[in-house]
């Protein structure tokens, strides 16, 4: 009776054309698969910072994963294969935080081969330096690559010319309806002094 094989791993990491090294789909996945959960040690953003203050300004190599407002995964000790996941402005994979974990998601169906990205959403912070985008410097390739690895800042939103006439509408419909609870409680007042109102 023969065993049957062992199932081929989903990825594996190997060289990448995008930044030094890279995780590839072994095999087919399927999108909505929980393909990784990203792990490392759990730190503050104190102890992260403290880590990393010796980083040279250019080196954007980062294996930190912003949990929430207090913790930091640092991959970089007892992380998994997840720190070798490169950055891709139109990424196959997204991240998603299940009570204060980390795990990467197939956004759409990944071929046997191709590599898996998805989008690190760096942010801006103040006092940054203005040559952040350089540093963060994407080479995913994407049709729609924005050069860098960084976040691009908030739109200002847009109303609708529906939504802001519903909204003149409804304003108006307040102040008649205001405006008719005002002579309302006039009209109330001056029967409570005895005088006839017509």
């Amino acid at each position: 009776m023969s065993s049957a094989s062992p199932k081929t791993p989903l990825y594996k990491v190997r060289n990448s054309k995008i930044h030094g090294r890279g995780v590839f789909a072994a095999r087919r996945i399927r999108k909505g698969t929980k393909v990784i959960e990203y792990v490392g040690e759990r730190v503050s953003h104190a102890e992260a910072d403290r880590r990393y203050e010796d980083k040279a300004p250019d080196d954007n190599h980062t294996f930190l994963f912003i949990v929430d407002g207090r913790t930091v995964i640092d991959a970089g000790v007892d992380g998994n294969e997840a720190r070798f996941i490169n950055h891709a402005c139109d990424p196959n994979c997204e991240t998603v935080t299940e009570q204060r974990r980390i795990f990467i998601y197939a956004t759409r169906t990944i071929q046997p081969g191709e590599e898996l990205s998805y989008d690190y959403q760096i942010k801006r912070d103040r006092g940054d330096p203005p040559e952040l985008d350089q540093v963060f410097a994407c080479h995913c390739g994407a049709a729609n690559c924005r050069g860098t690895m960084i976040q691009p800042p908030d739109k200002p939103k847009r109303k609708s010319k529906a939504k802001t006439k519903a909204k003149a509408k409804a304003k108006t419909k307040a102040k008649t309806k205001a405006k008719a609870k005002a002579k309302t409680k006039a009209k109330a007042e001056r029967h409570a002094h005895g005088r006839s109102v017509r």
